[in-house]
């Protein structure tokens, strides 16, 4: 029975996130691993509410910042030759990956 590997992608720009995705993707149908997904899971929302004004005074009225977080689950079997070149993707600074061998 083949080990499975379980790949969680989570970036603040969905672009760069679908682009290591796609990497992924070419190596397992290079390699003719079994895999699924990449599964987008719920975005999650961060909202900070803030005062225009720093003192307070005047009229209230606020400025509301948001980050979002894109978030991809994969699941592939693991083989050695797999892992190797999943070990040499190009990952831009703010995707950040967490393999976990199940």
């Amino acid at each position: 029975m083949p080990q499975k590997a379980r790949i969680m992608l989570s970036s603040t720009d969905h672009r760069k996130l679908d682009d290591v995705c796609s990497q992924i993707k070419k190596i397992v149908e290079k390699t003719g691993v079994r895999m699924a997904g990449p599964v987008p899971l719920p975005t999650k929302r961060l909202l900070v509410p803030t005062m225009k004004s720093p003192a307070g005074e005047g009229t209230k009225t606020w400025d509301k910042w948001e980050m979002r977080i894109h978030k991809r689950l994969i699941d592939i079997d693991a083989d050695d030759r797999t892992m190797r070149q999943m070990m040499r993707i190009q990952v831009p600074d703010d995707v950040f990956i967490e393999i976990e061998l199940v």
